[in-house]
Formats: structure tokens, sequence, C-alpha cells
């Protein structure tokens, strides 16, 4: 379970006042989980970090958003009901976005991980895993 009281050093380590973080706050975070309560930890984070971040229940969900094309970052879980984090990404690239994705997940194994970096995909992140990396790896992915 997450907490905001684990984020406190991560969010505090990594505001700053730069033009870079202020040009992050109005990008994208599509966060895709289909565990509710990971689903508003990791929004709760983001945005007591300033930044914007919106919750879908599925990638079903995120791609019948008019939000998938504006996403700036996508974080998706890797196992979900219908469609896989890993189908997700084949299908985003289909449709020629790039998104940089990170994928969370409770159950990946090394070929998921191998396929989701081969990918493209920015990291791999194994549950439970270092919110202040996550807030890293998100803040450097909007940088690109």
């Amino acid at each position: 379970m997450f907490h905001l009281h684990d984020f406190a050093a991560a969010v505090k380590d990594n505001m700053g006042g730069t033009d870079r973080a202020k040009s992050q706050t109005s990008r994208l975070i599509a966060i895709i989980d289909d565990e509710e309560s990971i689903c508003d930890s990791l929004r709760d984070l983001f945005e007591s970090a300033g930044l914007v971040a919106r919750c879908f229940g599925s990638a079903e969900e995120f791609l019948e958003s008019s939000l998938h094309r504006q996403a700036a970052c996508l974080i998706t879980d890797i196992l979900m009901a219908k469609m896989s984090g890993l189908e997700l990404q084949t299908r985003l690239k289909v449709e020629e976005l790039d998104i940089p994705i990170i994928f969370i997940t409770a159950y990946g194994d090394a070929r998921m991980r191998i396929q989701a970096m081969r990918e493209g995909a920015v990291e791999f992140l194994a549950k439970p895993f270092d919110h202040q990396l996550l807030l890293k790896t998100v803040r450097a992915a909007l940088d690109k």
C-alpha cells in the first residue's frame, strides 16, 4: 500500500523551481492500473509534486478517452483483465504514438522486462517500487 508520507522526500527533492519543472506541470501523466488504490496513490504522488495526472482503470478506458493522444508519459501495469500493458504498448506503436512508457508490475518476469524494454519502454519497475525513482524517471521522460 502506498502512503503519501512515504513520498515526502521524493516530492521535496524533485519539486525545484526551474523552468524545466514549470514546463512539466502542464503535461499529462496517464496512469493505467486496475487496482484503484495504486492509481489513486500515484496520482496523489504526481499531483503533490505539481504534475498533472489522470487515472484509467484499464488500457481500453485509456484508448477510448480523448486523452490517449495527449499523454506525455504513461505508467501502466503489465497484467490487467483484458488488454495487457505490453499489448497497449504495441497498440500505441501501431497508432504511431510515441509516448514514454513506464511499466509497473507485481508479476513481471525477465521475459516481460526484455520485451517491454526492446519495444522502447523507459523503465520496468517491480511493485513495490521506490517512489523517488519513479518520480525521477517520470520527470526524465517528460524532459524528452
